[in-house]
């Protein structure tokens, strides 16, 4: 694996592309620690994703307390019959 600074990277962007489109991954540092890695797209799309719905389930589990709405007292919502007829004098 490569390592390079931010600054450095900054100034030789394209040579650290052409070295992570060959496979080998780029850690780019701030002040000596890790703070990002540059890949090739190939290996970007090896990587395993998330579905929507494994998204979602992550995110039920992350706002539980807010989703949960015991204890809200909620009006009841009431419905008009649709046959009732109501006539206008």
């Amino acid at each position: 694996m490569c390592r390079t600074s931010i600054y450095e990277a900054r100034n030789n962007l394209s040579n650290f592309v052409k070295i992570a489109e060959r496979g080998e991954p780029v850690e780019l540092t701030r002040y000596d620690k890790p703070v990002a890695v540059i890949i090739s797209y190939e290996e970007y799309e090896k990587m395993e994703k998330p579905s929507f719905l494994e998204k979602l389930a992550e995110l039920k589990k992350e706002y539980a307390d807010v989703l949960n709405d015991e204890g809200i007292p909620l009006r009841p919502k009431v419905y008009q019959d649709p046959n009732r007829v109501i006539f206008e004098e």
